[in-house]
């Protein structure tokens, strides 16, 4: 079982920063992926940014060049830094990690874009 908790989110205002922390716990090893996820009610949770175990990038079209997502081996986190935030942003934030054939989801976090 692997445990996600996240971190980090909060109201901000438009062109703002916030960074989101994703910290892993229990049988961590063999994590071959993790990534952040975004929801709105009503709509699909969408991919925002993945990062491989190799470091290998990946970003929504929406977020490129805005998002940057990071990880800290020895912390076991992964970071979502968030820059030049639009209303648009507005939502939970979900971290996922892939181990194997499982998914696990951590429990979201609320990011809030308005003046």
């Amino acid at each position: 079982q692997v445990q996600l908790v996240e971190s980090g989110g909060g109201l901000v205002q438009p062109g703002g920063s916030l960074r989101l922390s994703c910290a892993a716990s229990g049988t961590i090893f063999s994590i071959h992926f993790m990534g952040w996820y975004r929801q709105v009610p009503g709509n699909q949770r969408e991919l925002v940014a993945t990062i491989t175990s190799g470091g290998v990038a990946n970003y929504a079209d929406s977020v490129k060049d805005r998002f940057t997502i990071s990880k800290d081996i020895a912390k076991n986190t992964v970071y979502l830094q968030m820059n030049s935030l639009k209303p648009e942003d507005t939502a939970v934030y979900y971290c996922k990690a892939v181990q194997g054939v499982r998914n696990y989801w951590g429990q979201g976090t609320q990011v809030t874009v308005s003046s």
